[in-house]
């Protein structure tokens, strides 16, 4: 059964404040479901993904690996802006749960563009095939 748990409050070098609004732990997903705020008079503009990503998992003393913000809105007109973030269990429940687009948001610029671009495969040379003589 999903529990709430007391507001948490993290500062991080004066720049944003982030405080968690709502936490559940989710037992068949092995993850705890947060919803929280973000203060940033500081930082004016939107915080990064991996900055929100790194203090929450600080704030909820767990690896920044298992953390994947789902996600981030700024309401208009103001410094705060509100998301949503899951916390797993281990990194492979949440390769296993997670969509893979909300893992590649959360990577960092150098591995999200080493994500984007596999290589690709060479092509295949073309068979040689005998050239028709028009009569």
């Amino acid at each position: 059964m999903p529990h709430e748990i007391n507001k948490l409050t993290s500062k991080e070098d004066g720049q944003m404040e982030i405080k968690i609004t709502q936490q559940q732990y989710n037992s068949l997903l092995k993850r705890r479901e947060i919803a929280f705020e973000v203060e940033h008079t500081q930082t004016k503009g939107t915080p990064a993904r991996l900055e929100i990503r790194k203090t929450l998992a600080e704030t909820l003393k767990t690896n920044p690996e298992v953390v994947y913000v789902k996600r981030i809105e700024t309401k208009a007109g103001t410094m705060l802006a509100i998301g949503e973030a899951n916390a797993y269990d281990s990194v492979e429940q949440a390769k296993l749960v997670e969509p893979k687009y909300i893992i590649t948001r959360n990577l960092p610029k150098e591995k999200k563009e080493a994500a984007e671009k596999p290589e690709a495969p060479k092509p295949a040379e073309k068979a040689k095939q005998p050239a028709k003589k028009e009569e």
